[in-house]
């Protein structure tokens, strides 16, 4: 598990638009990456809008927002033109950046277990390293909750 000052792993993968996103672009600026199962699900929506309708609070302190999930490109293209958000989405369909932060694991749902994307948050300082780790994620609160971590950043 990635803890608080770790490195944050490198990555490069498209956005819905196929435009090519990667760790280096945020060089020098605060990022909150998330890692959500499965587009236009319930939670999943839940906590994206949430990001969504507080963006421009992140914004105002310096932060970026990025979104992830196993989704392919045209799904994160459909999820992000249905509730309009102004982040990119990433198409991890490799699992590669999922899985060196340490987002795939075992999971439980009505009495099964089964390997899935875990909803976790990650806030990143201007140098790359960890601020913090969010794994256990308020989906309808998630802006609300990530906010008040930033009080102290």
């Amino acid at each position: 598990m990635l803890q608080k000052g770790d490195k944050a792993p490198d990555f490069s993968l498209s956005d819905q638009n196929g435009n090519l996103v990667s760790l280096s672009d945020f060089r020098g600026k605060k990022l909150v990456i998330y890692f959500y199962p499965k587009a236009n699900t319930p939670g999943c929506t839940a906590e994206s809008c949430s990001l969504r309708d507080s963006y421009d609070e992140f914004k105002e302190k310096g932060f970026s927002i990025i979104g992830v999930s196993a989704d392919s490109v045209s799904a994160q293209k459909n999820f992000s033109e249905k509730y309009n958000f102004p982040f990119p989405l990433l198409a991890d369909t490799e699992k590669n950046m999922i899985k060196s932060y340490h987002a795939w694991g075992k999971k439980r749902m009505y009495g099964k277990e089964y390997e899935g994307i875990m909803r976790f948050t990650f806030i990143i300082d201007e140098n790359g390293l960890i601020l913090e780790v969010v794994t256990k994620v308020d989906t309808k609160n998630h802006a609300t909750q990530l906010l008040s971590d930033l009080r102290s950043v």
